[in-house]
């Protein structure tokens, strides 16, 4: 399947499923009781925020994961709440994000002990573009590593998805061969055109917000979840392809087993 197709299968995906996006709103909502809490300066609020958002870091990765999969497997559904799954998901992809950001974490701690203080003393002795040079150079050494692992996680996200092991999305050699196979490519176009979307909606979403008392809300119990449900959609159509080719050479392998045993 190519890019152009995959954003727009993708792009249609929510209100194919009109009926269960109340559900996905819902889960959204939940998240959306602390800023409300906080602008009401309401403490009750803000206890129901927290405990809601303890319910939402727990359910919805793992409701939107449902979706990669199914991407993956080219189907329109949306995905049934199933709390047990839903939950175990949740805490694969927290484990699977926290290991893919061993690396970033590393990179910028080592990066601020090491430059740390030789800026700290460009700054007190008034050297400011050095300064600025320096801590730039930091910030920007750590943004291009944040990234490259971030990608790889999308990946290892899909991997995960496919294979329903959280070993093998912990290989980022493996993760690496995916992202060849896929294409740079294709990758660096679906990117692209995420990117464009991403930022089409927060221009339009800055109307939204801008709605006395229900704006914020609006946003992130529909503009938000409407948006995850297209990206991570979106990654299992990607992934599809090296899905599709790996039960080919599956059947084919079987096949010639069977013939063997013929002969």
């Amino acid at each position: 399947m190519d890019v152009g197709k995959i954003v727009s299968n993708s792009l249609k995906y929510p209100f194919r499923n009109i009926k269960k996006l109340p559900i996905l709103f819902m889960l959204f909502v939940l998240v959306a009781l602390i800023p409300i809490g906080m602008v009401l300066d309401n403490r009750y609020i803000l206890i129901c925020g927290f405990i809601a958002f303890f319910i939402f870091i727990l359910f919805v990765p793992g409701y939107l994961f449902s979706m990669v999969r199914i991407g993956i497997h080219e189907s329109a559904v949306f995905p049934s709440l199933t709390f047990g799954n839903t939950i175990y998901d949740s805490i694969r992809l927290w484990v699977l994000r926290m290991a893919y950001m061993i690396v970033p974490a590393l990179v910028f701690f080592i990066s601020l002990s090491t430059v740390g203080m030789s800026s700290l003393n460009m700054l007190y002795e008034f050297k400011i573009p050095s300064f600025i040079l320096a801590f730039g150079m930091v910030l920007l050494l750590v943004l291009v590593v944040y990234i490259i692992f971030e990608v790889l996680l999308f990946f290892a996200k899909a991997r995960l998805a496919y294979l329903d092991s959280l070993t093998e999305a912990l290989k980022i050699n493996r993760v690496l061969s995916d992202i060849r196979n896929i294409g740079i490519f294709n990758i660096i176009k679906w990117l692209i055109i995420m990117a464009i979307l991403m930022i089409v909606v927060s221009v339009v979403s800055s109307w939204i917000i801008a709605i006395p008392y229900v704006g914020l809300l609006i946003y992130i119990g529909v503009v938000l979840p409407i948006l995850e449900s297209i990206g991570n959609y979106s990654l299992g159509l990607l992934y599809s392809n090296i899905a599709r080719n790996s039960n080919d050479l599956s059947r084919i392998e079987k096949e010639l087993n069977e013939l063997n045993k013929l002969n």
